[in-house]
């Protein structure tokens, strides 16, 4: 378990830390809603290649962006149901695809996930500062 504290300055240099030690390509990000999650996962997305536009897939559920020809998958679950809406999407097809797999929201699709995930927790600090856990 690796705990770090950032402001916005340091989202370039914490997404590569993200990234070098996650122990698996599918993370899941928890969070207060406001708290950073997609601002994070933006720049993640740039960090593994990519020049596309990234935006939250709320309401498409996923969003597939482009890494040097390398699909990075963001997922959004805040508005479902039930994690069948999960399923119906084709889920489990993204997640053992081998790409990365961005997951805001995961709690909504606990059941679904493979044992071996990446978690990251991020929590607000009264200075306005995050604390990112990653497990």
């Amino acid at each position: 378990m690796d705990q770090y504290t950032y402001g916005l300055e340091d989202l370039e240099v914490i997404s590569k830390k993200i990234i070098e030690n996650s122990k698996s390509k599918i993370l899941c990000f928890y969070g207060n809603m406001g708290v950073g999650k997609t601002t994070l996962i933006k720049e993640m997305v740039k960090q593994l290649g990519s020049s596309d536009r990234v935006s939250s897939p709320t309401f498409s559920l996923v969003n597939e962006y482009d890494a040097h020809g390398t699909p990075v998958y963001h997922f959004d679950f805040y508005r479902i149901e039930n994690s069948d809406e999960a399923y119906q999407i084709g889920l489990e097809n993204y997640l053992y695809s081998g790409s990365w797999c961005l997951i805001e929201w995961p709690d909504k699709i606990a059941e679904l996930l493979p044992e071996n995930v990446t978690l990251i927790e991020i929590k607000e600090q009264l200075s306005g500062k995050r604390t990112l856990v990653l497990q």
